[in-house]
C-alpha cells in the first residue's frame, strides 16, 4: 500500500513537473525571431505595403575578400544592384549609400547609435 501511494505521489509530481515545464516554454519567446520591425520590411519589399524611398532598411552587411554585399529589406545585393528604383554604388562596415539620379542615401545599420570619440586621458608619469 505504502508502494503504490509512493507511485502515486511521484506520477503526480512528475505530471505537475511537466505541465510547468511546457508553459514556462510555452511562456518564452524564440530567441531566433527576427523582430516585429523586420517583418514589417520584408513585406514592404515584397511589394505588399505602400512605403517611401526612404523606407529602406539595412540588415546586414558582408565583406569579405572579393565579394561585398549588403541586406537591405530582407534581399541579399550586390555592389551595382538595383534596390527599388536606387543603385547600391557603396558598402562601408556600418552602412550603404544608394543612387536616384542625382540623389544619394545613406543607410545605416544601427541608425540610432551614434560614435563618439573616447576622450584621451592625461598620460601618467610613473616614478621609478
Amino acid at each position: 500500500m505504502a508502494q503504490r501511494l509512493i507511485g502515486v505521489a511521484l506520477s503526480a509530481f512528475l505530471l505537475a513537473s511537466s505541465a510547468s515545464q511546457a508553459a514556462l516554454a510555452q511562456a518564452l519567446g524564440d530567441p531566433m525571431r527576427p523582430p516585429p520591425e523586420a517583418s514589417a520590411s520584408v513585406s514592404v519589399a515584397r511589394g505588399e505595403a505602400q512605403g517611401s524611398e526612404s523606407a529602406s532598411r539595412l540588415q546586414s552587411v558582408l565583406i569579405a575578400p572579393g565579394r561585398r554585399v549588403a541586406v537591405i529589406d530582407g534581399r541579399t545585393v550586390g555592389l551595382g544592384e538595383r534596390v527599388g528604383d536606387a543603385t547600391l554604388i557603396a558598402i562601408a562596415e556600418s552602412e550603404v549609400t544608394l543612387q536616384r539620379g542625382a540623389e544619394r542615401q545613406t543607410l545605416k545599420l544601427h541608425p540610432s547609435i551614434e560614435k563618439k570619440p573616447v576622450p584621451q586621458r592625461p598620460e601618467r608619469k610613473v616614478n621609478p
